[in-house]
């Protein structure tokens, strides 16, 4: 789309209208674009664009940010009814980004409330259906960007990820997903900019090369931040040769994490797609006690989430109205104590430490990108996987941790059947390209 504007093959004003009528042809089954700007003004901006010359890469393309992030002039809610309705002053880093590029923002796409969960349904604008399952979950919290995507609504998606908020989605919905790594692309310059390094922003899309083209438009460092990497040409790199590269399948992580009847033996006979790339494929033992990320991740998680959400809990007329998870959360938070903070960072440095030698004779880790199908999108999370109790509200996304935990780049590639599932391909700590070039030799065959 971007080269056909640049060429005059198509108008942005065209494309617009495509794009509305195809929203309102789908989206009122799956509810994964909300806060859908009107028509009118969406039309006058597109033929604005045709006007003028070309700002960037996405010039006339129309975007849907996810709803934890803010658009000037569009309302945040988070999914939250504390927020819906607030109007956004300004445009977070990287929707600002995209903005100077080009974009055309239309609207958001749904999110659980304030992100937590990996399935998107709030008391704002309910629940998002999959897109290939209807009456089933979307995952989350990049919900209604995967579905957005998948029902062709928008080309590209931006979303954000604590704990495979965009590859449990990808993997649901058919997509790709991808988690660069944590500080390729910026977060906001306020509040703590040091401790709370769980969370990052990045791309959607339906195919790995407009997985670059987006991410080369969000990374890059931002100088009012301690942390940054820069970013790239990402698309000069793909397609590359990946014959030979060395692949260690962690699969269920040496029976540590509970899989759905049906799942491991999925994701295991998909791997194969990458040997037919000509990858060397090993099955391998964990490299590090599952039991320990666990308590670290849930340690820093609980933390980070604590302080970020102080300011309403702080207020009982407004902590009345935060989901039961989200209260769990910060109770659980405050009640930790120094101690336990420094034990879980330790925790993490001496598995940023193993994976690093994993690394010395791997390019990448495959893990599945969720331990269940879809689940019935009336639920609030599985209960059970496999008969073993899940004992908190994200336990069954337990396979997520190990990247999230040390920051690694995660490309979710999709694998076809008859129920929707993903891999995730893990790279070594700044090798973003080399989990791109993986998930395009991926693509090329599947």
């Amino acid at each position: 789309m971007s080269a056909a504007i640049a060429a005059g093959q198509v108008t942005a004003t065209e494309l617009m209208r495509q794009t509305l009528d195809r929203i309102g042809a789908v989206n009122p089954d799956v509810n994964a674009i909300v806060a859908l700007r009107p028509e009118q003004d969406l039309m006058a901006e597109a033929r604005a664009a045709d006007l003028v010359p070309a700002k960037g890469v996405l010039h006339g393309i129309p975007v849907a940010i996810k709803d934890l992030a803010n658009v000037a002039g569009l309302p945040t809610s988070q999914g939250s009814p504390l927020f819906a309705g607030q109007i956004a002053g300004r445009s977070d880093i990287m929707v600002q980004r995209m903005q100077d590029a080009g974009a055309i923002i239309i609207g958001k796409t749904n999110t659980p409330e304030f992100g937590l969960g990996s399935h998107t349904y709030n008391p704002v604008f309910g629940p998002t259906e999959n897109a290939l399952m209807p009456g089933r979950s979307a995952g989350g919290s990049s919900g209604g960007a995967a579905v957005a995507l998948a029902k062709g609504m928008v080309c590209l998606a931006d979303g954000s990820d604590m704990m495979g908020s965009l590859r449990n989605p990808a993997g649901w919905n058919g997509v790709y997903g991808m988690r660069p790594t944590w500080g390729r692309v910026p977060s906001e310059p306020e509040g703590d900019m040091f401790l709370h390094q769980l969370s990052t922003g990045g791309p959607m899309a339906r195919t790995p090369r407009d997985i670059a083209l987006l991410l080369e438009v969000q990374a890059g460092r931002d100088q009012r931040q301690p942390f940054g990497l820069p970013g790239q040409d990402y698309r000069a790199g793909l397609p590359a040769d990946v014959t030979g590269r060395r692949i260690a399948w962690l699969g269920d992580w040496g029976g540590a994490y509970p899989m759905e009847a049906g799942v491991l033996d999925h994701a295991a006979a998909a791997v194969a797609t990458l040997a037919q790339a000509g990858c060397i494929v090993e099955e391998v033992k964990p490299p590090f006690a599952a039991g320990d990320l666990w308590q670290a991740w849930i340690t820093l998680r609980s933390w980070a989430v604590a302080a970020g959400l102080a300011p309403i809990y702080d207020q009982p007329d407004l902590r009345d109205q935060l989901k039961p998870e989200a209260i769990w959360e910060v109770e659980r938070g405050r009640s930790l104590s120094g101690a336990d903070i420094q034990k879980a960072s330790l925790i993490r440095s001496d598995w940023y430490r193993a994976a690093n030698t994993m690394f010395d004779d791997y390019d990448a880790l495959v893990l599945p990108t969720a331990q269940c199908w879809p689940f019935p999108v009336d639920w609030h999370w599985p209960q059970e996987i496999a008969g073993v109790a899940m004992d908190t509200y994200h336990r069954w996304m337990e396979v997520v941790v190990p990247a999230s935990l040390i920051g690694l780049p995660v490309l979710a590639v999709p694998i076809r059947g008859d129920r929707p599932m993903g891999l995730q391909i893990i790279g070594r700590h700044g090798d973003d390209m080399g989990v791109l070039q993986l998930g395009e030799a991926w693509h090329g065959i599947g």
